[in-house]
């Protein structure tokens, strides 16, 4: 029986011994070069140049092994060695070894080098890492154009609608389910509410009166009060690209009942329970810092961002109605009187499309009514008011008494509401699901409600296609 056949390979002043068939076996560059039929093909060594000893080193290790040490600190000469030799399996190990303080590294050689599949798996992590990647330096000296890739390929998959809430009475028809589900989506096409595999952290589990807001399709909830009245200032975010909640930096006060706003790529933090304070988050320090607070603090106001900037509405101060639009321009951090309103409006939830803010629900009140009776009934209504033109407009009304007990979101071409209907005398309480049009005025109810429940919190997010 013949001794396996040893290679001598080459570099500088080192030479290093190979098997042969491991060479061939792992190598598609020795693979060519034995089966080539040349000359050098019959040698029993080879001479390498322009490589890295360390480099080879690496990869030889790995040819006798099928181990190879990866740290960031030899990341090029490995990428460099494999790459030349062609050794595909050290290329493909890379794929698992995708970390945040090596991706962009990574991601910069697999380019270098043509290595697509690596350079694939790193925008893709990029991407679902998003926001602590733009805390670490080396991704905020990327090109502005590709950070801003890796974000918009964060709203690439599905938009869809996604509940929240401390479900009971679950009519999801589900077998084996061992606790209540706290997070849930909607299939459009089935017209039924599925789990999503993730449910809400224990410590926010019966949270009342808490801020929430999408922001780089990350859901943030945020501060809020216990079952015990207990304010509380955590904050947590919820990244749909890989199902889970991680918990970020808190708020500096506590805070409940309060507006939680995306504006320009931070967090704002409007007010509160007897409360006039704003903080701003920015993802790319983790921290919440003060900024302008209002000029009044207010309870049951409505606010929305709207082009880049923050408008509040309604609500009472300590004193009396709040009768004013107020803006606030995070350029100057400083809030201002907009306009000034005919009518009062209070628990209303805004949104808003371009330069229309959309007002559902809640109560308006018409200070010098034109008419006999003025709308004061808990009505599931929709305004709008347009920023540029100061236009009021009153949409068509839905037939649901249900405009406190709302929460509702933009998704696609309408407004998504959810809301408890109180039916008169009886006083029987039952769920709406309900979608108004913002195209054509319409409103449209859906069948199937999600589950009877409390503190429900509505939302779109963007959906990987295979969840």
């Amino acid at each position: 029986m013949s001794s396996e056949q040893m290679i001598a390979i080459m570099i500088e002043d080192k030479t290093y011994s190979v098997s042969k068939s491991k060479l061939i076996e792992k190598s598609d560059y020795f693979k060519a070069l034995y089966s080539s039929g040349m000359k050098e093909s019959e040698e029993d060594s080879v001479q390498l140049q322009g490589l890295s000893v360390h480099g080879l080193e690496l990869v030889i290790e790995f040819i006798n092994t099928a181990k190879v040490q990866i740290d960031n600190e030899t990341l090029e000469d490995l990428i460099e060695t494999a790459s030349f030799l062609q050794v595909t399996s050290i290329l493909k190990l890379l794929l698992s070894e995708i970390k945040l303080d090596n991706c962009v590294e990574l991601y910069k050689l697999a380019e270098f080098y043509g290595i697509h599949d690596l350079s694939s798996a790193c925008l893709k992590f990029m991407t679902c890492h998003y926001h602590p990647m733009v805390r670490r330096q080396e991704f905020r000296h990327l090109p502005a154009a590709f950070r801003q890739q890796v974000r918009d390929l964060r709203l690439k998959g599905t938009a869809t609608l996604i509940a929240i809430g401390d479900f009971i009475g679950t009519s999801l028809d589900l077998a084996h389910q061992d606790e209540p589900w706290s997070m849930l989506r909607y299939d459009e096409v089935s017209q039924r509410w599925l789990p999503l595999a993730s449910n809400l952290p224990s410590d926010m589990v019966n949270v009342r009166g808490y801020g929430s807001a999408v922001l780089d399709n990350y859901l943030f909830i945020v501060g809020g009060y216990r079952m015990t009245s207990q304010e509380i200032s955590a904050a947590h975010c919820y990244n749909p690209c890989r199902n889970e909640w991680n918990q970020i930096a808190s708020l500096n006060q506590k805070r409940s009942n309060f507006k939680l706003l995306a504006v320009n790529g931070k967090l704002y933090a409007v007010g509160g329970q007897s409360v006039s304070s704003v903080e701003c988050y920015n993802p790319e320090l983790d921290w919440w810092s003060s900024v302008a607070s209002l000029p009044d603090p207010l309870a049951e106001f409505s606010a929305c961002e709207c082009k880049g900037m923050m408008y509040v509405m309604g609500g009472y101060t300590a004193r009396d109605r709040n009768m004013n639009i107020l803006r606030y321009c995070p350029s100057s951090d400083s809030w201002f009187v907009f306009q000034a309103c005919e009518v009062h409006i209070r628990k209303q939830q805004m949104l808003s499309v371009e330069d229309t803010i959309y007002l559902v629900g809640g109560y308006t009140h018409e200070i010098e009514p034109k008419k006999k009776t003025s709308q004061t009934d808990d009505m599931l209504t929709v305004q709008s008011y347009n920023i540029t033109t100061g236009e009021w407009l009153y949409l068509k009304e839905n037939t649901s008494k249900s405009g406190l007990n709302l929460t509702c979101t933009l998704h696609n071409d309408g407004i998504y509401i959810m809301s408890r209907d109180i039916a008169l005398p009886t006083s029987l309480e039952h769920r709406v699901f309900l979608k108004y049009n913002i195209f054509y005025d319409v409103w449209e109810s859906f069948r199937r409600f999600p589950a009877f429940g409390q503190n429900m919190l509505l939302c779109s997010l963007y959906l990987p296609n295979v969840i």
